[in-house]
């Protein structure tokens, strides 16, 4: 690889920043793009009604600054906006903005398309970058202020004619390209021109067009600027990360770190190249930290529907908070540490969520915990454990964890992935079903020998009706309790030596109808062989004979 063809882009040096020491306590102004930068980089753009439908819905998720077009570019951007004025469709608090650049004819066809509204972010542009200064327009660095400067001028006068309020914001086109004294100075001329008020700020937005570096030199030009900016409290200071280097969330945060008021940026992060700041990542992670986002973004799949459906582009699977797969652990140790962490947070009541491998409960954003683990032959018994419980009911027993888990895992070595259902039927077979050669039927039970209310060792009779191999057969047999007189009575009818060594019972559901599972573990004292069973029934004691008989079935025959 031919590595020495490229140039490392320039770091600053700026000892005295402190966006390193800074958290994000709350959100930006949020500005969406998704209309413009996002549908310019579809293979198949929006028609106007996607557009609208897509529009409705960033105003439902609380986006109140929407850029829509560049109608001077486009006539069909034109009459999209001319729609959302014509049909009112624009609600009270939500600012449209229009991108144009800097020419007049191009300003001129923007005030016509926008005529009508109340409120619009005129938002005019021109590339700053020393490359772009070289190869594409041949101009030098007076030159490229003229333009921005005649276009603001452009601007204010028409703005001084429109009955509605206009608000300037000025891009310096690929600033992260841009000498950092020659952004402030065109940034500043723009805003000379314009004369901006503390009441009547102007957006100042800072876009890295192309990430070229690491998010670090980013902060540190956003805060270079953010204290070299005159009159600070007239700018709305603005970003527009992009991701060519995959770093374009880590970028966006640490310019709010650095000063920046407002971002721009997509859902899920589409754009030109490798795309847009994803807002929604952005979004959810200062939820995660206990930050109100200020967008209402609590229902995730309504959001990715919307999306796929309008941009034709799918969510990636492993999509932060999105993705299918998101909240899913394949691993076993994951599993494991989700199931008892869930757990965990059920007994202490919590009131913050700390679970690991789950930065946030899904729940809160629409998703169900359903998802949360899937079974492959990476998989450990936590996780199966986890599907058991959390889908069907069943709380297995620590000890039955592993033993189940074997079951699954040999289905999942031939097939891949194991599905909620197979698993229980998986449990059904192995377990409730168990029901050959011994199938039990009916049980009597009865208190013996009993003298003046004092227990003995004997106290209960058991009388068990099943089938052997299809036949029907009964025994009786006493014990200290019914589970041991019924293990008494199996050891006749199996001549194996049978030992109890561990028992456990919890309701299926509540209510008058619930039903109760009885999980019992046998040990073969002939040959040291272990298993367990396990029943179902509304009566406790017969889902404990069953327990038994599925037990047995699985250890002796």
């Amino acid at each position: 690889m031919n590595y020495q063809r490229y140039k490392r882009n320039p770091v600053i040096h700026f000892p005295e920043r402190t966006w390193a020491d800074r958290e994000i306590e709350k959100a930006p102004i949020w500005c969406s793009v998704d209309l413009r930068d996002g549908n310019q980089a579809l293979i198949d753009p929006m028609v106007v009604t996607e557009k609208i439908e897509m529009f409705q819905f960033l105003v439902k998720l609380g986006f109140q600054e929407i850029e829509i077009g560049f109608p001077a570019a486009s006539q069909i951007e034109f009459d999209f906006i001319r729609q959302l004025i014509d049909r009112k469709l624009i609600p009270a608090g939500v600012k449209l903005q229009v991108l144009t650049q800097c020419r007049e004819d191009l300003i001129e066809r923007t005030f016509e398309a926008i005529e009508g509204c109340k409120e619009v972010i005129v938002h005019i542009y021109n590339s700053t970058s020393t490359l772009q200064r070289d190869v594409v327009f041949h101009k030098d660095r007076q030159e490229i202020i003229d333009i921005a400067v005649n276009g603001t001028r452009w601007v204010k006068e028409r703005a001084a004619r429109f009955p509605g309020d206009i608000i300037l914001e000025y891009s310096p086109e690929s600033f992260t390209g841009t000498e950092l004294d020659y952004a402030l100075e065109i940034c500043t001329a723009v805003q000379r021109e314009w004369q901006p008020s503390a009441d009547k700020p102007m957006i100042i937005n800072l876009p890295s067009t192309v990430e070229m570096t690491t998010p670090n030199v980013f902060a540190d030009s956003i805060e270079w600027m953010n204290r070299k900016f005159e009159n600070r409290e007239t700018i709305i200071l603005s970003v527009h990360p992009h991701n060519d280097r995959g770093t374009g969330v880590a970028a966006a945060e640490l310019a709010l770190l650095a000063g920046a008021d407002r971002m721009e940026g997509t859902l899920f992060g589409n754009g030109e190249r490798t795309g847009n700041v994803d807002i929604l990542t952005l979004a959810y992670n200062m939820f995660s930290q206990g930050v109100d986002p200020r967008l209402k973004l609590d229902q995730i799949n309504d959001i990715i529907e919307i999306y796929e459906r309008c941009c034709k582009i799918p969510v990636h699977p492993r999509h932060p908070y999105a993705g299918k797969l998101v909240f899913t652990a394949f691993s076993g140790s994951h599993q494991d540490a989700i199931n008892k962490g869930i757990l965990a947070m059920r007994e202490r009541n919590n009131a913050h969520w700390e679970v690991p491998y789950l930065p946030i409960d899904p729940a809160d954003i629409g998703r169900e915990y359903e998802p949360i683990v899937r079974i492959n032959s990476q998989s450990g018994k936590g996780g199966v454990a986890f599907i058991m419980d959390s889908y069907f009911g069943f709380k297995l027993p620590k000890g039955m964890h592993k033993e189940f888990a074997e079951v699954i895992q040999e289905i999942s070595e031939k097939q891949g992935e194991v599905s909620p259902d197979q698993i229980m039927a998986s449990f059904r077979d192995s377990y409730l079903e168990r029901k050959e050669p011994l199938h039990f039927r009916k049980l009597k039970v009865d208190d013996v020998n009993l003298e003046n209310d004092v227990e003995t060792e004997f106290d209960t009779k058991v009388i068990v009706t099943y089938t052997h191999s299809g036949e029907e057969k009964t025994f009786e047999a006493v014990g200290n309790g019914p589970i041991d007189a019924v293990k008494r009575g199996m050891q006749e009818v199996t001549g194996v030596r049978i030992k109890v060594l561990d028992y456990e019972e919890h309701a299926l559901q509540s209510g008058s109808n619930s039903q109760a599972a009885a999980y019992i573990h046998l040990l073969n004292a002939d040959d040291g062989s272990v298993t367990y069973g396990v029943g179902v029934s509304s009566n406790i004691i017969r889902a404990s004979v069953r327990a038994v008989f599925s037990a047995v079935n699985r250890l002796v025959y």
